[in-house]
């Protein structure tokens, strides 16, 4: 019999993605730490596991040896829900494959890569179960089948699922490999889970595979948290659920208690924290428990930090769409959900949330603290020339209303076996390619630049922006959160520093930002023709007057009172 206390133990992090779940770079997923938590719970001792990301084995070819020399080796990793990143690249079906040929221990795979494989990580895919040679496939949860593998002497597993009794020791248990992720502490968002599985059946989703909502209890994610805390984690977003309305309830109705526990108790055993944000929140909750749910959102909006995302699964507003694929809410019902959120939510804080202007010269400079964000999948049963108009006219109607939304998810089907899409596949995907490119230019051109101009009007205030990346003269960056906005700041800084930044313009799915606050005295001319209403001319005449003593000495037309503060001027003696 193998002792666990011997073993050598690789995990490697592939990435996921899933409905509920965000894995790729700055974030980290639940399943690289549940599963390091299960290790430990059978025997294996900390110092005996080894955490890699894909990324660091691609940067860093000496770091294989641990996969070679490895006793386990444990691959996570799936893409059910494909997107563009920034942080990391996930894992192709040939690297998952390089790794299994290279370890010469047993090796097991595990994660949502359980629900199939495509050519690559992309939409419009038809996606097969493939054991990818490796020596064992987690068909239930790679948690579990690592902790009975181990138990076994590395014999086998029953392909059981967890439960959350199994997850009150594995969350916090798990929570040390953080420290080995190449993000922290700084630039890491832990995901957290509060439930999984759905108690709806939308044809497409893999989420109700996992079967019916079982949620963890508000002490079980708030111990997980101070574990985190305490290893140094200060970003959290609680996204791995089908709908945050329904935590510590029967899976349908608010249970706005329960909340105020799960949030309150993560503000007091994570006191500095500096990002906490959420990810699902299902529409037809609103429209069925109104308010119940408005007391829950204001639950939220009390305890989480501004730029906060809620999104909305409306899929399709489509009515044929809507029938033929189970989908929850029509498109009036949606809409009334977003208005709700933007009324109990939309406030920017610095105001009082009783009265506070969201746009205009009253409101505060930040983002607001929570706001609705559309998720919409095209390739489904019925899809029609229709549909996309129908997805259109609602997106105008929200905007047209004065409402905001947060963010606009557009894109194509994956079709998994075990899900009503697995008999439609990508045909219809396929077939609607071209409209389905040119509507998407149209979305983002007529209703994302200016709803971007309205949540973010020039002035708001960005703070602690990571910088990732130089493109064409440029530094882009992000906030930590759900959805974080992509921030062009004018010339080439540090990447890995952060700073605080104003915005002054707007892309179809970025801004342009500056320093805040910006000093005239020290400004780069990129700088300054980026703020609105100071052209290169005007720019060039405020960098030969320097220095100036107050911002009245500047002398232009401009409002420069939004982007520079008086206090960050350099004295003119």
């Amino acid at each position: 019999m193998i002792d666990p206390a011997d073993l050598a133990v690789t995990i490697v992090d592939g990435y996921v993605d899933e409905p509920a779940h965000f894995g790729v770079p700055p974030y980290v997923s639940t399943y690289p730490r549940f599963t390091a938590g299960a290790l430990v719970d059978a025997g294996v001792p900390e110092s005996g596991i080894d955490y890699h990301t894909i990324d660091e084995l691609r940067d860093d070819r000496s770091k294989w040896r641990d996969v070679a020399d490895a006793d386990l080796l444990i691959y996570l990793g799936g893409m059910t829900v494909p997107g563009k990143y920034v942080g990391g690249t996930p894992a192709e079906p040939d690297e998952v494959r390089e790794l299994a040929w290279t370890a010469d221990g047993t090796t097991l795979m595990g994660g949502p890569v359980r629900f199939g494989v495509g050519e690559e990580n992309a939409g419009a895919q038809e996606m097969e179960r493939k054991d990818l040679d490796y020596d064992f496939v987690a068909k239930g949860d790679v948690e579990a089948a690592a902790h009975d593998l181990v138990a076994s002497g590395l014999e086998g597993f029953g392909n059981r699922m967890r439960d959350n009794a199994d997850l009150d020791r594995w969350a916090a248990l798990g929570a040390f490999v953080v420290e080995d992720h190449p993000n922290h502490p700084n630039y890491l968002i832990a995901e957290l889970e509060t439930s999984r599985g759905c108690a709806y059946r939308c044809s497409f989703c893999t989420e109700p595979l996992y079967g019916d909502p079982g949620f963890r209890s508000a002490e079980s994610v708030v111990r997980e948290v101070e574990a985190l805390y305490d290893r140094g984690v200060r970003h959290f977003r609680l996204g791995r659920q089908a709908d945050i309305l329904a935590f510590g309830g029967d899976g349908e109705a608010p249970n706005p208690d329960a909340l105020r526990r799960l949030y309150a108790g993560i503000r007091e055993v994570a006191p500095d924290l500096g990002t906490l944000h959420l990810d699902n929140m299902n529409p037809v909750t609103i429209v069925d428990y109104p308010e119940k749910s408005r007391e829950a959102i204001r639950i939220i909006a009390e305890h989480n930090t501004a730029g906060d995302t809620a999104a909305f699964g409306l899929e399709s507003a489509d009515p044929v769409v809507q029938e033929e694929n189970n989908l929850l809410v029509t498109a009036e019902e949606c809409l009334e959900a977003v208005r709700v959120v933007n009324e109990e939510a939309g406030w920017r804080p610095g105001d009082d949330p009783a009265d506070a202007p969201t746009t205009g010269d009253g409101a505060a400079n930040r983002l607001p603290k929570l706001l609705p964000g559309i998720n919409l999948v095209h390739g489904l049963a019925g899809e029609r020339e229709e549909t996309f108009a129908h997805n259109k006219r609602f997106l105008q109607c929200v905007y047209d209303e004065g409402l905001m939304l947060r963010r606009i998810n557009i894109r194509q089907v994956m079709a998994f076996a075990g899900t009503e899409m697995s008999d439609t596949g990508a045909e219809v995907a396929h077939d609607h390619k071209k409209q389905f490119k040119r509507y998407k230019r149209e979305v983002r051109e007529e209703i994302d630049q200016p709803m971007l101009r309205r949540v973010a009007p020039p002035g708001t205030v960005l703070p602690d922006v990571h910088l990732e990346y130089h493109e064409g003269g440029k530094t882009f960056g992000r906030q930590l959160g759900t959805y974080p906005l992509l921030v062009a700041v004018p010339g080439e800084r540090e990447l890995g520093a952060t700073m605080d930044v104003a915005l002054v313009d707007y892309g179809y799915r970025s801004v342009t930002g500056v320093p805040h606050p910006l000093d005239p005295n020290t400004a780069s001319m990129d700088e300054l023709t980026a703020l609105p209403g100071v052209g290169r001319s005007t720019a060039g005449d405020i960098v030969v007057n320097r220095p100036y003593a107050s911002l009245g000495e500047v002398g232009v037309d401009a409002d420069l009172s939004r982007f520079a503060a008086v206090d960050s001027m350099e004295s003119a003696d």
